[in-house]
């Protein structure tokens, strides 16, 4: 049998076009050429991007900005002939977007009909969920989308443990959304989405990890994705820390103090190949940016080509190749070194 996670990347690569490749080979090119010279040189259009469907949630989850309800910027919903007007432009060179930045996209009444319209143009969909809003017809809506990936948060194996941080959540409700598609997929003989239960690990869920491999395998899902937790005030420690060092993005020292357990080097990849558009309309560069603090454009006022090699941005990306530790979104960033660090 062939291994599903092969399958959802022979799926990823039927997305790839000749027009789509070479903008990849020059995303690369470009991103290695700056590294090289150390100034940013920026050929091509985004590989990838993510574009939010709403700040709004459901959950009250620590750490979340959207559950803490801790925003300076508005809440509001993406707007379908807005989303359509941004993908007429991208879809040429775009390869996979992501439905998600902050809140939940199910709250977005016209979130499927934007996941079939990416879809309908062959670029590779995913999303985020927490899962509430999976009742039949709406998992039957979500397989019919064409939508490519489904992450389910499943951030417990039980009730008592899953509330500990998905605060105001119902694993029940998680579940039997979970089976939803899952049936559905079934039913309607689609290969698609590949579903991923996804599992934050943190302190009071982390005897669990082995628990939510079996519980993935009964359901049927496709991938469990161990995910480790972002803290905000990381260097006196944390309740959400795990004990097991290898499920935590930080290290304790000798004086008890915790530090980011990736090197921050002056490059970051996500500068040049993706960057996410908010609900309103601006882009910023990357989801570590959770309060749009580093906009870059405004996209009701210029052409996302405009925005995407305006001077600002460079600007942007040259202090990324500067001193990335000068950023501050960046200072708690384990994404940057992913690529050729």
């Amino acid at each position: 049998m062939m291994n599903r996670s092969f399958k959802d990347g022979l799926n990823l690569a039927s997305k790839l076009t000749f027009r789509r490749t070479w903008n990849a080979v020059k995303i690369i090119s470009s991103y290695l050429v700056s590294k090289y010279v150390h100034k940013p040189i920026h050929w091509g259009m985004p590989v990838s991007i993510a574009f939010e469907p709403t700040t709004s949630c459901n959950l009250r989850c620590p750490e979340c900005p959207s559950g803490l309800r801790s925003f300076t910027r508005a809440t509001g919903m993406l707007e379908p002939e807005f989303f359509r007007k941004q993908i007429d432009e991208l879809a040429g060179d775009l390869i996979y977007l992501t439905f998600y930045f902050q809140g939940e996209p199910y709250l977005n009444k016209h979130f499927l009909e934007m996941v079939a319209y990416a879809s309908s143009k062959g670029i590779y969909t995913a999303t985020s969920t927490n899962a509430h809003f999976l009742n039949d017809e709406t998992a039957k809506k979500t397989v019919e989308s064409g939508m490519d990936r489904l992450v389910i948060s499943i951030d417990g194996t039980s009730q008592e443990v899953y509330q500990q941080y998905r605060v105001g959540g119902n694993l029940q409700k998680v579940l039997d959304g979970a089976r939803n598609v899952i049936r559905w997929k079934k039913e309607l003989r689609s290969k698609t989405p590949y579903i991923i239960f996804q599992f934050l690990v943190v302190r009071h869920n982390e005897h669990q990890v082995e628990e939510v491999k079996q519980m993935a395998k009964e359901f049927g899902a496709d991938e469990v994705a161990l995910k480790t937790a972002q803290i905000y005030d990381y260097e006196k420690g944390s309740d959400l820390i795990p004990v097991n060092e290898k499920y935590s993005r930080y290290k304790k020292s000798d004086n008890c103090s915790y530090s980011i357990k990736s090197k921050l080097l002056n490059h970051c990849w996500k500068m040049w190949h993706s960057c996410v558009v908010t609900w309103d309309g601006h882009i910023v560069p990357c989801c570590f940016d959770k309060d749009a603090k580093y906009k870059m454009g405004d996209l009701k006022k210029n052409t996302f080509r405009e925005v995407w090699n305006n001077e600002r941005y460079n600007r942007f990306r040259a202090s990324v190749l500067r001193s990335r530790s000068e950023i501050d979104m960046c200072r708690n960033c384990t994404e940057g070194t992913r690529l050729w660090a």
